[in-house]
């Protein structure tokens, strides 16, 4: 029989209670925010409707605009795992060019709560700025992973460059009905470049 290690044991009593008080906040805050807006939402009311002290609250998160995005470890992993593990023969960019257009610009595109919380994010400009300045915190690590992966050194410039404009491409998907095409378009250009796309331009 195998042995069991500490990271497939399952959480305790006190790391349960802790992710589920995380969980309480993260939907609460998220549930007023939807129905009454972002700016018009303290931090004590959020407290409140979990049930717990705004002590508590910002154990778990340290600024209001954090309640809302709970998932930043979960991304950079897919992000990285979109270079580490993509088919054999599929370039880097064309894997990167697949998340994002799946996991930044489509995902869940039909589901009314998923684009409710978009028009939010949207909407609100402090969650617009704290989610790209989020997001971009991925880059060095992608960059670095970017590098493994075709033989570069970790700190190689073009990588990091690569790196830099994948992850700032979605954002040109801001506000457009096209969001998909527009990805698609900036992708071509990191993979093609500019002349080629626009000969003469």
């Amino acid at each position: 029989m195998s042995e069991t290690t500490a990271q497939d044991a399952p959480m305790g009593r006190r790391e349960r209670k802790k992710a589920a008080t995380r969980q309480a906040l993260a939907d609460a805050a998220l549930r007023l925010f939807l129905e009454r807006g972002y700016d018009q939402v303290g931090i004590r009311e959020i407290a409140d409707a979990a049930d717990v002290s705004t002590t508590t609250l910002f154990k778990h998160f340290p600024v209001k605009e954090a309640l809302v995005f709970d998932e930043d470890g979960g991304q950079e992993a897919r992000l990285l795992a979109a270079v580490h593990e993509r088919p054999r023969g599929q370039s880097v960019l064309a894997a990167l060019r697949e998340h994002a257009l799946s996991h930044r610009v489509g995902a869940r595109g039909g589901d009314p709560a998923f684009a409710d919380f978009t028009a939010l994010v949207e909407n609100t400009p402090a969650l617009r700025d704290y989610a790209q300045h989020m997001w971009l915190r991925h880059e060095t690590a992608l960059a670095h992973a970017i590098a493994e992966t075709t033989g570069h050194p970790a700190d190689d410039p073009h990588c990091a460059a690569l790196a830099h404009f994948v992850l700032e491409a979605p954002r040109t998907a801001r506000g457009r009905a096209d969001g998909y095409e527009t990805v698609n378009r900036a992708f071509d250009i990191l993979e093609r470049g500019w002349d080629d796309i626009s000969p003469g331009a």
